[in-house]
């Protein structure tokens, strides 16, 4: 299935366990914007910037907004992402492509290097939350289960403010009540309950192959926002450059900075490759 809707080209396409929904703008080399749980939407205001002179590919994970499960209690992990990263390269063959990855799609970006390196020409992973690396992994993975199950037992505020704490990104409390209250779209509360029950513990526990990652064709930039020092994905990302013997890569903002403002990011991400 396919639309067109301002410059747009929204598609799906049907895998054996899931439908996937993406988007396509502009012409040119292949970039792909990923997230996870964050969808094609969150990354739209960076892929209009950089569809002047490329073809963005944007996409809903699976099992958010319009990507389908066939099974909706399948679990989300890093490598079936990745496969499906796959799949939507190829199907728009345009590949290899660059691929920025950000948060959870930072994971994911890492783990299509691993398991798909022939489809990448530069991976980016921004923040990605991985705890494998960092000394205290015990503790966070102590702490995002304790999270998740406030999260099941109905304690939806109760789960963000520990989910923000672990993460140590200030919250203040009227903005998280604002954010994650319960007037919110029904979509929005469906996509929330699949990250909490099938989504961060796969990826927060992913651990990478370090000497596959070493050894990838592709050019690996692990991207560190200006803004996250001393947050949870600043020292996940420092632990996981060190690993594999590249430096951070500073981006302008926090942890959403290519949400926040998608023009200095693009300017920045530009810059990292080389694109006037």
């Amino acid at each position: 299935m396919s639309r067109t809707q301002s410059g747009v080209i929204a598609r799906t396409l049907e895998v054996p366990d899931a439908n996937l929904y993406y988007e396509l703008r502009g012409a040119g080399p292949l970039i792909v914007l990923v997230g996870a749980p964050m969808d094609a939407e969150s990354f739209a205001p960076a892929a209009d910037l950089l569809a002047t002179d490329h073809t963005v590919l944007t996409t809903d994970p699976r099992g958010h907004r319009n990507s389908t499960l066939d099974n909706p209690h399948q679990d989300s992990t890093p490598e079936l992402r990745a496969d499906d990263l796959a799949r939507l390269i190829t199907r728009v063959d345009s590949g290899p492509a660059v691929v920025f990855g950000s948060s959870g799609g930072a994971v994911t970006a890492l783990a299509l290097a691993q398991s798909h390196p022939d489809t990448v020409s530069t991976v980016i992973a921004h923040e990605p939350p991985i705890n494998a690396l960092i000394a205290d992994r015990d503790t966070h993975r102590a702490a995002t289960e304790d999270l998740v199950a406030t999260y099941a037992a109905g304690d939806v505020l109760g789960a963000w403010r520990k989910f923000f704490t672990t993460a140590n990104i200030p919250m203040p409390e009227p903005v998280l009540v604002q954010m994650f209250g319960p007037d919110r779209e029904p979509q929005q509360l469906a996509d929330e309950r699949y990250w909490f029950a099938h989504e961060i513990r796969g990826t927060t526990t992913w651990e990478p192959d370090i000497v596959a990652l070493r050894d990838i064709p592709a050019r690996l930039v692990i991207g560190i926002g200006a803004d996250s020092a001393g947050q949870f994905c600043d020292r996940t990302s420092r632990a996981l450059a060190a690993a594999i013997e590249v430096t951070p890569t500073r981006f302008p903002g926090g942890h959403t900075g290519f949400l926040d403002d998608p023009a200095t990011f693009v300017i920045r991400l530009r810059e990292i490759l080389d694109i006037p």
